[in-house]
C-alpha cells in the first residue's frame, strides 16, 4: 500500500533540480520556490544556513524512489498493515 503524499510532476522536477544541485543546494527565488516549500512543509527539503534549499535524508530516498525508481530496501520498507 502507498503511504506516502502523491507528488505532482512539478514537484517531482523540482526534487530532482535540488538532486542535480548537489550539497550546495539551490538559492531561493527561482521558479521553482512554490514546489521547493511545499516539499519542505513535507520534509523532503530544508534550508541550509545561507538559506539555500537542500534535500533532507527523507527527500533524497523520496528523490531515489520516484525519480531515480531505485528498488526499497527492507529497511525503508513500512510495516505493511494485516
Amino acid at each position: 500500500m502507498w503511504n506516502e503524499p502523491y507528488l505532482q510532476t512539478c514537484c517531482r522536477s523540482a526534487l530532482h533540480r535540488l538532486y542535480l544541485a548537489g550539497p550546495g543546494g539551490r538559492p531561493a527565488g527561482l521558479k521553482d520556490d512554490p514546489c521547493l516549500e511545499r516539499l519542505e512543509r513535507m520534509g523532503l527539503v530544508g534550508r541550509n544556513p545561507q538559506g539555500r534549499f537542500v534535500a533532507t535524508d527523507a527527500g533524497q530516498a523520496r528523490h531515489a524512489l520516484e525519480v531515480l525508481k531505485l528498488k526499497r530496501t527492507p529497511a525503508q520498507s513500512t510495516p505493511s498493515r494485516s
